[in-house]
């Protein structure tokens, strides 16, 4: 759906109930607000890429690890390797979905020794 832009079943995957939890913050209440985000978001961005790597999944709980890129309307454009939690309906049905992200530019502070040496960079969002 994200890579279309195209909503083909928002509450046919979430439950009336659900929440969505965005690694940054925002924080997304039942299926109606999840498709209303979704919509929106995509009057803003693009999202380029959402590749899943691999899953793991045990009774209503499943682990997802992805990579994701977007391109925004004002010309950022952001990748990030992630993860959700999601835990499931009995009927098959997202009932609550968390993310976790992880920058992807990632160094090591101790190759030149053993005080720190840290980058001076902004800090990703999440």
């Amino acid at each position: 759906m994200w890579l279309r832009k195209q909503d083909m079943g928002i509450r046919d995957v979430f439950s009336d109930d659900a929440v969505y939890v965005e690694s940054w913050g925002p924080e997304y209440h039942g299926a109606a607000k999840i498709k209303l985000w979704f919509d929106e978001w995509n009057t803003r961005g693009s999202v380029r890429q959402w590749d899943i790597r691999r899953y793991f999944h045990d009774g209503d709980w499943t682990a997802v690890e992805w990579y994701f890129k977007d391109a925004m309307n004002d010309g950022r454009v952001e990748a990030f390797e992630g993860m959700s939690l999601i835990r499931w309906t009995r009927d098959g049905k997202i009932c609550f979905l968390k993310e976790f992200g992880c920058n992807e530019s990632r160094y090591d502070p101790y190759q030149n020794g053993t005080t720190p040496q840290f980058r001076e960079e902004k800090a990703m969002w999440f």
